[in-house]
């Protein structure tokens, strides 16, 4: 008995250790492991294309910007930010999303005010750079006060006031260093009669503003009611410098 007893024992420790072996061997594997990579802010599809991407491409389409004449990048760019603004919280109205397209001439209509629920483009007009940032191109630009020049980037639309061009709302720069200082350069959105097709007419390209993004007189009042109150704005320029330091895109 004393002899069997003694062999039940052995095969119990045995049996034990064998379990300790394996519970450590899981342990040890499970500590050694690397962790699971975080979630993507945007889900990627097999092809290495974004979610985001392919939803601005599909809207693009969908609402023949291409034809219109905005660049399918500006409004890539466009998207992204607004999804990006979304996704923190600050966009007050989200349905509407404006885009300037300053690669664009100032004789064309490079402005784009885009219903994103409804899909529609609501207006399609012409829009002034500063009178520094160049003459029929905009090339130049800057954040800097007196400069006269465009700021890029993303803002947001805040109220309305009556100044010295009438009916006209202020803008919030909300990239650092980029376009942070549009308040206190009185960069706003106003009618102007240096735009339109009459003055187009005796003009080799539109008038220049100081650096703010006007607009034609006579449809000053209904563009600045539509987008008013906590709207993305987005300036678009093809310029490295800002593409690669926005925190609005990369962040």
């Amino acid at each position: 008995m004393r002899i069997a007893s003694r062999a039940i024992s052995t095969i119990s420790l045995a049996i034990l250790l064998m379990l300790a072996q394996v519970i450590y061997a899981a342990t040890t594997h499970t500590a050694s492991s690397p962790l699971s990579a975080p979630a993507n802010k945007f889900s990627i599809t097999s092809s290495g294309t974004s979610a985001v991407e392919m939803e601005s491409s599909t809207l693009y389409d969908e609402m023949s910007l291409g034809e219109s004449g905005l660049a399918k990048k500006a409004f890539a760019y466009a998207y992204r930010g607004y999804k990006n603004l979304l996704s923190r919280g600050l966009v007050n109205r989200q349905n509407i999303l404006s885009v300037i397209d300053f690669s664009q001439s100032s004789r064309n209509k490079r402005l784009y005010i885009i219903d994103i629920a409804s899909k529609s483009l609501l207006i399609n007009t012409f829009v002034a750079h500063g009178r520094n940032s160049g003459k029929e191109f905009a090339t130049s630009f800057s954040n800097s006060m007196s400069s006269l020049k465009s700021s890029l980037g993303f803002y947001l639309t805040k109220d309305t006031y009556f100044g010295e061009h009438g009916l006209s709302l202020k803008i919030d720069g909300l990239e650092r260093g980029i376009n942070d200082n549009a308040e206190r350069r009185a960069v706003v959105v106003h009618g102007a009669d240096y735009l339109g097709d009459n003055y187009l007419n005796g003009n080799p390209f539109s008038g220049r503003s100081w650096g703010c993004p006007a607009v034609p007189s006579e449809q000053s009042a209904e563009i600045i009611d539509m987008i008013k109150d906590g709207t993305v704005m987005f300036i678009y320029h093809p310029s490295k410098q800002y593409l690669s330091k926005s925190r609005v895109l990369n962040g």
